[in-house]
């Protein structure tokens, strides 16, 4: 029987600063210590088999003393606390210099070049929620005709506009010049579409959305699986984080449960290789908007869900079950926030009950599923599979 590895990232669910968070602005940072104990406990029972509570200290969570899991929790060695730097850390690739975020919006000078560039001037250029600003500048973009930029707490460069007043193709185009355009200490991870519909006070965005990608600068996890001749599958935003390279199965998702089914589809049908999944709720509906009960809820049925998951799994599978950064709604801000992150490794063949430690970089995730995949080796990162067992002998 064919081996394949179920990596679920949980879109910012961080498990306590880093030592270096003060560099951040992100001392007391702690995603789901600070949710747990704000909230009077967390209902996890099914992490908490897996050794969630084993990690760090949660309440609600209580550490198991027989866990099914083997769990652990990984720093960053990457500059940074975004989104690409760490799913791209995990596949492999360490940054020495942290993808840039602009707090402040982006430079004048760029943005008249830009302006001159797309042939339009543009209104926005400010941090804010997708959502929110489309509402609050959607009549004027449509009386206008001017693109709607703006940036988030990740290194993104977002381009919204009404499909009806600048088509998908010209929104496409403008947003391919700002990714062409975007170099050096500019070159964010992603430019991203945001196209639109509807009626002042009734905007919503589209399933139109297109991330136009940093390339990763050297061969990823993804590709050395595919390479392999295994199945790469991926759930939500995954495929345009490493900009489609590796991935031979897609597909989007709307919400954490969509994502959940999505996986579980793949999980039914998937022969080997690589099934990875974002769910992307955690960070964007409420940690960035310090929806601490909201984040809870979300934990919650998320566990709920996990039953599902052990269900489909074949004998020789390993789910892991991570994070990309922390975004800790308890947090002053609404910026993530720089955390170690959570490994919980299972597989029905696998040791349990193992304290991976502290891993010293996410690559190790990817370097540990190299091995159990048995593709070439990445770049960067140690395996820790010899410590969780050798499913077959």
């Amino acid at each position: 029987m064919s081996r394949r590895v179920i990596i679920i990232v949980l879109d910012s669910v961080g498990i306590g600063e880093m030592p270096d968070a003060a560099n951040y602005g992100d001392v007391g940072s702690y995603t789901l210590g600070n949710i747990a104990r704000q909230r009077g406990g967390l209902n996890l029972p099914n992490l908490q088999k897996l050794g969630l509570g084993n990690i760090n200290s949660i309440t609600g969570v209580p550490a198991n003393p027989s866990p099914l899991g083997n769990y652990g929790k990984m720093a960053e060695q990457s500059l940074g606390k975004d989104t690409t730097t760490g799913h791209w850390e995990m596949a492999g690739v360490i940054l020495e210099r942290a993808l840039p975020t602009f707090p402040k919006g982006f430079p004048k000078e760029f943005i008249d070049s830009y302006e001159k560039a797309i042939g339009r001037n543009v209104m926005g250029n400010e941090v804010a929620s997708g959502t929110e600003i489309i509402q609050r500048l959607g009549e004027e973009h449509v009386r206008t005709g001017r693109p709607i930029v703006y940036t988030s707490a990740d290194s993104v460069f977002q381009v919204a506009a009404h499909e009806e007043i600048i088509p998908l193709p010209e929104l496409m185009r403008i947003c391919q010049i700002a990714r062409d355009m975007l170099t050096d200490e500019l070159q964010v991870g992603r430019v991203i579409a945001r196209p639109f519909l509807g009626k002042p006070g009734n905007f919503y965005r589209t399933t139109n959305r297109h991330d136009f990608a940093l390339e990763p600068p050297h061969k990823i996890l993804l590709e050395y699986i595919k390479e392999r001749g295994l199945e790469v599958s991926t759930v939500g935003k995954i495929k345009d984080i490493y900009a489609g390279r590796g991935v031979t199965n897609s597909v989007l998702s709307k919400g954490n449960m969509d994502s959940v089914n999505k996986t579980l589809e793949f999980m039914s049908k998937a022969e080997n290789g690589l099934i990875m999944a974002n769910l992307v709720d955690f960070d964007m509906l409420y940690g960035h908007r310090n929806d601490i009960e909201g984040y809870a809820k979300a934990l919650e049925e998320f566990d709920e869900r996990l039953p599902e998951i052990f269900q489909k799994m074949r004998s020789e599978d390993m789910l892991v079950i991570t994070a990309d950064h922390g975004c800790d709604p308890t947090h002053p801000g609404s910026d993530h926030t720089r955390e170690y992150v959570p490994l919980l490794v299972w597989g029905p063949n696998l040791s349990r009950g193992v304290n991976l430690g502290v891993r010293s970089t996410f690559a190790d995730l990817g370097a540990t599923v190299t091995e159990f995949l048995n593709t070439e080796l990445l770049l960067n990162g140690k395996s820790f599979y010899e410590e969780i067992g050798n499913i077959g002998g």
